[in-house]
């Protein structure tokens, strides 16, 4: 079992479970209260309905998402939720490589449990989170740079300076977790301009996704540089 270090220890007694099959919804709930404190959980089948449930009530000490939503593309989902909250997201699916888990971590995920482990596998990431670590299951080792064949910081800097100032501000709103929607009204633009510059971004940048180009973007600390 692979565990890095992370702030602070927590206490969990209220979680959110965010995956579209509800009798996965409610065996993980009965789980999850059986092996811990948590008794107040709450559900939402995609993220739409997570992110209205965040808005409109207090943030849930856990948040258990399944990468295989209706409404996201990939990683996406883990990428805006840890835009809107402190509290940690326990990756649970099906997609459980060891370069998915390392990408999961990568883009801020607590902790990676295979969807079906047993309830061994559950305590014993709730009692890795409870102590300030990052979880993986037996087995999976978190790949390194290298093994994962990210570009050098050389590389991602140059094709960052590939982009207009407007895709670089797109871009910019990605990483802040912001939709098509909400980046055409801030800046003032047609949403379908502002997918036009996402496709362009994607092509310069060398990715297939948004949320890689977000993964790309934190390699070179982009947002930093931008704010500067």
């Amino acid at each position: 079992m692979d565990r890095n270090t992370v702030k602070g220890d927590r206490n969990f007694s209220t979680a959110l479970i965010i995956d579209d099959h509800p009798l996965f919804c409610d065996a993980l709930s009965m789980t999850l209260r059986a092996i811990s404190d948590i008794q107040e959980i709450s559900t939402a089948t995609d993220l739409k309905s997570a992110v209205e449930k965040l808005d409109d009530e207090p943030q849930p000490d856990l948040v258990v998402l399944d990468l295989n939503l209706p409404d996201v593309d990939g990683l996406e989902g883990l990428v805006r939720l840890k835009n809107m909250i402190n509290a940690p997201v326990v990756v649970v699916s099906s997609m459980a490589d060891n370069r998915m888990i390392t990408t999961c971590i990568k883009a801020g995920a607590s902790g990676f449990v295979p969807k079906h482990s047993k309830r061994e596998v559950f305590i014993s990431a709730i009692s890795a989170l409870k102590q300030g670590h990052i979880f993986v299951p037996d087995g999976f080792v978190l790949l390194d740079d290298g093994q994962m064949r990210t570009p050098d910081q050389g590389d991602i800097l140059a094709r960052l300076g590939t982009l207009t100032n407007q895709q670089a501000r797109i871009l910019q709103l990605i990483c802040e977790g912001k939709l098509n929607k909400q980046i055409a009204f801030e800046l003032s633009i047609a949403e379908t301009t502002v997918k036009a510059h996402v496709t362009a971004i994607m092509r310069k940048l060398g990715v297939q996704s948004r949320t890689q180009a977000v993964l790309l973007a934190k390699e070179a600390s982009f947002v930093s540089v931008l704010q500067e």
